[in-house]
This record gives C-alpha cells, structure tokens and sequence, in this order.
C-alpha cells in the first residue's frame, strides 16, 4: 500500500506547529508516532495534503512534577511512561497500564498524545485518563484551552481536539493516600487491542468508597465512564454484591461492535467480567 501525495514540514517548535496548522486547516494533519495514521494513509482512509510532524519539538517530551499534578508532554512515548519513577508514586494506572499497550516495538516510538487524540474505541488511554481524572492541555490560534478527559470524546475518531489545535500537555492529578487502581484488559495475543478492558480508580475513606471512577475500552463507540456503575459503589462499603451490581451497569452501556474479536453478546460480559476484576483488585490496592 502506498499513501497519496502529500508535503512534508517537520517544525521544531510549537508556534511553528500551531501556525502550519492554522495555514493548512482541513488539509493538514499532525503526526506523532504514526502507528495509527500512517497506517491509515497506506489504506488512503486518510490523505492530508499536508503531513506536520511533531517530534523535533523537544519541549513536548518528558514527564514533569507540577506539585499535586503529573505533567506529561503529548509527544511522551509509552517506554517513558513505563520507566518515570514519578509516575509510578504518583499515579501508578499509567504506567502500569502502559506496559498492557502493544508490544516493546509500538512502546519505544508511539506516543500517549497520539494515543489520547485519535479517537480509536480500541486505544487504551482514553479510557485511562478518563479514569484518572485527566485534563488536556491544547494549543491553536487562538490560545490555549484546557478540557477534561471526561466528554472529550465525542464518537469515534471524534474529539473535542480542534484541527487546528495541536495537545501539547496532559495534566493527571495525584493519587490520594488509600487509592487503588486497576486496568484489566482482555485481547488475544500480545499487541492486539483490547476485547475489553475496564480501568478503575477508586478512594476508600476507612471501609467506605468515597470516590470512584469506571472507564471501558472498546466496547462502544468510544471509551466509556461507566457513571452508573460508580453510583453502585460510591458511599458503600465495596462487597462481592455490590461488585456484581456495578458489573451489570457496567455492561448496560456498552455497544461494541461485532468482529473477528468476538460478537456483541460476548465483548459486553468480557467488559463486565474485566470491571469485576478491575474493582476487586483496585480495592485489595486501597486497602494496602
């Protein structure tokens, strides 16, 4: 396969991004690691006229302390997540989920920017940074803007992502004490996407759970917080009923899609059987 023509520009700063952006609108598209447009662009389901690529720009690498937030540079690839000590003591889902991503191949050059802002149902971070209550810092024209990943994503390959906004910074707030996590993903082989996958991030306050977040990969047009299911577990004290009870919520709001990963019936009770595990490990976690 062989991508339609297209010019090349390889700025090395972000002003310079932005503008090309701002010059090229609709017929420029940014690129980052390039697992997934390049990909696409072979495939000629993409064909930007104009192709910016985003990795000379150095000040949108690394993972940084900003104190009682995590600060990650977009272009930030998953072998630096794994490997960032400050994100292992301060919000241990990403880079632990990272490791789930891929194989070591994708992890040394994609990138979690890429990752956040394509919009694939199938990429794990969105659902990540969904339930750790992330914010995404982006760039354009007219300034910068800061959006929750909650409501981000709009549908698939659809975000709030402006084209001509470039996402230069995540924010991840950090844990609390007696936070657990969790992020149980089933696929078929290493490297593939997930069949399901369910990321829990939950506060106990003595045996009650006084704060929770549930997010599903894949299983519908987009990641999805499965708020329903946090209603279940919120105030409580977490038991195997009341698991089972967020499991089923859990499973009421997914819409996979039907493929070689298995049908709709099966994906959705993978989501529900993912968050079960999900909670139970998120809670031993909390509990110390």
């Amino acid at each position: 396969m062989i991508p339609g023509k297209f010019e090349y520009h390889a700025p090395e700063t972000l002003a310079d991004a932005v503008a090309l952006l701002g010059q090229y609108g609709e017929d420029g598209k940014v690129l980052a690691g390039g697992h997934s447009l390049l990909p696409m662009m072979k495939l000629r389901f993409a064909e930007p006229a104009h192709l910016i690529d985003l990795n000379r720009i150095k000040d949108l690498r690394g993972v940084r302390d900003g104190g009682n937030k995590v600060l990650i540079g977009a272009m930030t690839v998953e072998n630096d997540l794994i490997a960032a000590d400050l994100l292992w003591a301060k919000c241990p889902l990403v880079p632990e989920a990272a490791k789930q991503i891929a194989d070591p191949q994708v992890r040394n050059r994609g990138t979690i920017g890429g990752d956040v802002c394509h919009g694939d149902p199938g990429n794990d971070h969105p659902a990540i940074m969904i339930a750790v209550d992330a914010t995404f810092v982006v760039v354009g024209p007219e300034g910068e803007r800061k959006l929750p990943a909650n409501g981000f994503y709009l549908g698939t390959y659809w975000t709030q992502l402006e084209e001509s906004e470039v996402l230069t910074e995540i924010q991840i707030p950090a844990f609390n004490d007696n936070t657990g996590w969790a992020y149980h993903k089933l696929k078929r082989k290493t490297g593939d996407w997930a069949t399901a996958a369910s990321a829990v991030v939950l506060e106990l306050d003595g045996d009650v759970c006084s704060r929770v977040n549930i997010a599903l990969t894949n299983v519908g047009p987009t990641a999805l917080k499965a708020e329903e299911a946090e209603a279940v577990l919120a105030g409580q004290v977490v038991d195997e009923n009341l698991i089972e009870q967020a499991a089923q919520k859990a499973m009421a709001i997914c819409d996979p899609a039907e493929d070689l990963r298995g049908d709709v019936e099966y994906k959705t009770h993978m989501a529900g059987e993912m968050t079960r595990r999900a909670i139970r490990q998120a809670v031993q976690r909390a509990r110390g």
